[in-house]
């Protein structure tokens, strides 16, 4: 008989405790935008990689667009992005920057890139902590898109 794993013995709890005090730190942060999280990632990739397409958008943050498509009509509503479509290909829509967006980048990167020094973690530690996280996103992808091969 398999032992089970004590929860506070769970990397997958701490891993989700942990993500719980990002969105509490980001509600914070980002508050006085009146952006949510998944809205600041969708800008953060915009000021990345200026206009970009919604399908694009949607394979950098691994997003669907059933999911993406609100984000997007809510921060247009908000005036942060433009959504237009390609005058090429008609069936592509594009998402721009505003004025607005561009505007208050470096004021929300301000609020938002504190966390490192909150943290108390040196730059070190920090992308250390980021590696061991990515490996384990990486392993898991591996098994989700291998489910049929792999023993449970």
């Amino acid at each position: 008989m398999t032992k089970p794993i004590r929860l506070e013995e769970q990397l997958c709890f701490s891993l989700y405790t942990a993500q719980k005090q990002y969105n509490k730190y980001y509600a914070t942060a980002l508050e006085p935008f009146h952006l949510t999280y998944p809205q600041y990632i969708v800008l953060l990739t915009l000021w990345e990689h200026d206009t970009l397409t919604v399908n694009d958008l949607g394979h950098y943050l691994n997003l669907d667009s059933g999911t993406l498509t609100p984000l997007l009509k809510r921060l247009e509503k908000d005036d942060w992005v433009e959504r237009r479509r390609d005058k090429v290909d008609e069936r592509r829509v594009l998402i721009y920057l505003t004025q607005k967006a561009i505007a208050q980048r470096d004021e929300i990167f301000a609020r938002v890139n504190s966390c490192l020094t909150q943290l108390n973690f040196t730059s070190e530690q920090y992308e250390s902590l980021k590696k061991e996280v990515d490996l384990i996103t990486e392993h898991l992808h591996q098994f989700t898109e291998n489910k049929d091969t792999l023993k449970l």
